[in-house]
């Protein structure tokens, strides 16, 4: 689960029942009705708790936000087959089911906002950009040392941008992904020759 680095507080332990019940709410907002309707009101009904009970573990509802996404992006990580499609197939396939399931574009747009307090930008890259980043990398690396494809470090840092960041693209243009983005993207990524 996604944890803050907030300092540790006296009193009473926190209720991981409470904690679980109040995220997986906010999650459920975020697929149903987006960021928009992410509320504390509506995720203290859902969760059956109290808004003060919210506001202490996430004074700020994009805090909340991130949180309800790292719980699900934790939830996704596919199992690696050692083929290198294959995997960032299952990898992208992840990806996406994340961004669609809890809404993601809209929280990508806030977290993206200068507005944004930069903590809560930090936490987000931290909980659910980097780990998802680091396999898409170790993916590309292990085909790069293979022979799979040829690319130095510099390019495969570009590739690992390019998978994920293509799907953004669409979404910017206004228009939607194909169904199989994932098997393109993959294939596209892993059958260049780039050095």
């Amino acid at each position: 689960m996604f944890v803050t680095n907030k300092p540790a507080t006296r009193g009473r332990p926190r209720d991981l029942d409470v904690e679980r019940a109040i995220v997986d709410a906010a999650l459920d907002i975020l697929r149903s009705s987006g960021l928009t309707k992410l509320t504390y009101v509506a995720v203290a009904e859902q969760a059956h708790t109290t808004r003060p009970a919210i506001y202490r573990r996430y004074p700020d509802i994009t805090e909340l936000a991130v949180a309800a996404v790292a719980s699900l992006a934790e939830a996704t990580v596919p199992d690696r087959s050692g083929d290198h499609v294959d995997d960032l197939i299952a990898e992208l396939a992840a990806f996406r089911s994340g961004i669609v399931a809890a809404n993601g574009l809209s929280l990508t747009a806030v977290i993206l906002s200068e507005s944004t307090n930069p903590a809560i930008k930090d936490a987000y890259r931290a909980a659910v950009v980097a780990p998802r980043r680091k396999r898409i990398a170790a993916i590309i690396a292990a085909a790069a040392a293979d022979g799979t494809i040829r690319a130095d470090r510099p390019t495969q840092q570009l590739l690992v941008t390019m998978c994920t960041g293509s799907w953004y693209a669409y979404a910017v243009a206004g228009t939607t992904p194909p169904r199989n983005w994932p098997q393109r993207t993959a294939k596209i990524i892993l059958t260049s020759r780039t050095n």
